[in-house]
């Protein structure tokens, strides 16, 4: 079973988490819930044109917490990964949501009726007869793996993720072979010590109050940094 957040009491040094949903699944929002963007769990699907495919099906995933992830599949190819995925913090600025993605590129949307429409990369409208708008749907995170940068902090069976991108912390499945190589990471001190990793997100339940809490889940190329921090 994965673990997830480590409690205050067994770890005073660690700040709370921040929540990202009370539900497993994505729910689509109202019209008139979507126009003001409030702060709280989202998503939109379509397929977004290609140069050289025959489409990109491109997921978009807002959490309330100011986090994002993009899923994107690369359809009519036969090379893999066709999938690809991505994430960073969102903002509301000037009537556009605004995306930062963890290298700090940004992209621009804004709302369109139900829809999420795409603009250009100075935030405005592309004026083509493609399709650039995601619709909401109903869905669960992507599972593709990306590449992530953070403080890893492991006590009283529990490990806590802070992320170099985004300054989120959140918990972190399970994992007993991570748990050792932290401990040889850390030495003789207590402390955080920087992860490299490829790994996607979870929603997971704290086992003592059930809430759905934001995890990370390792996939593979896990390297601890020791004497480093994010910056």
């Amino acid at each position: 079973m994965k673990k997830a957040i480590l409690t205050i009491a067994a770890a005073g040094m660690l700040f709370a988490l921040f929540g990202c949903n009370n539900r497993a699944e994505v729910e689509t929002l109202s019209p008139a819930q979507m126009a003001e963007l409030k702060p709280m769990q989202q998503s939109w699907r379509g397929i977004l044109p290609c140069a050289d495919c025959e489409g990109i099906e491109t997921s978009l995933f807002l959490a309330e917490d100011g986090t994002w992830v993009m899923n994107e599949r690369y359809q009519g190819v036969t090379k893999e990964p066709s999938s690809f995925a991505s994430y960073g913090t969102w903002a509301r600025t000037a009537g556009k949501l605004v995306l930062t993605d963890s290298k700090g590129e940004k992209s621009w949307y804004r709302v369109k009726g139900d829809n999420l429409e795409m603009l250009d990369q100075e935030g405005n409208p592309i004026e083509s007869t493609l399709n650039y708008t995601l619709a909401p749907v109903k869905a669960s995170l992507p599972t593709t793996p990306m590449a992530m940068r953070g403080m890893y902090f492991y006590m009283a069976d529990a490990a806590i993720f802070t992320d170099c991108a985004t300054g989120k912390k959140m918990a972190v499945a399970s994992n007993a072979q991570l748990e050792r190589d932290y401990a040889v990471a850390r030495g003789t001190e207590t402390k955080p010590v920087l992860l490299v990793v490829e790994g996607h997100f979870t929603l997971e339940a704290n086992p003592d109050t059930g809430e759905m809490v934001k995890t990370l889940q390792p996939d593979s190329n896990t390297k601890f940094i020791p004497g480093k921090d994010c910056y």
